[in-house]
């Protein structure tokens, strides 16, 4: 972990991604967003993520980003694991960089484990989302994406 209480490992992650970018974005989201509680981010390839995929959730398929909230109000927000490969992709087809991609789904990952869940929320996620967008200057984000 690090000093400042964030950790981003890479694990079979390319090299397209920004490294230090990254560990600095999730400083940033720490701090702006999780009020300092301190998270873990793995990214990955998609093989790990269809892995944690099956085995959390049932899904046998590879997914962009899965969020583990640790359940408390304080400290340790949780983890969140994000696909290298599925961000390569999803980069492209929207004409965006990876490190932007990946930015996104690390944002979309935290305001999850912060306890926002847009599937039920009534939008609240997806507002939450767009404004932190614009704030760190990202495309579009994953919830506007996916809805119709």
């Amino acid at each position: 972990m690090s000093p400042d209480g964030t950790i981003v490992i890479f694990r079979r992650a390319g090299t397209e991604i920004s490294r230090a970018g990254v560990r600095d974005f999730a400083k940033r989201l720490m701090w702006d967003i999780a009020e300092g509680r301190r998270f873990e981010c793995l990214v990955t390839d998609d093989r790990e993520l269809r892995r944690l995929n099956r085995g959390f959730l049932g899904h046998d398929y590879p997914t962009d980003v899965l969020s583990f909230p640790s359940g408390s109000t304080s400290g340790f927000a949780g983890e969140i694991a994000i696909s290298a490969h599925r961000a390569a992709e999803q980069a492209g087809e929207f004409g965006h960089s990876v490190d932007e991609e990946v930015r996104i789904l690390m944002l979309h990952g935290i305001l999850h484990l912060l306890g926002m869940d847009h599937e039920t929320d009534r939008g609240a996620m997806a507002r939450a989302e767009k404004r932190w967008r614009r704030h760190y200057g990202l495309p579009s984000t994953l919830i506007e994406r996916t809805t119709p």
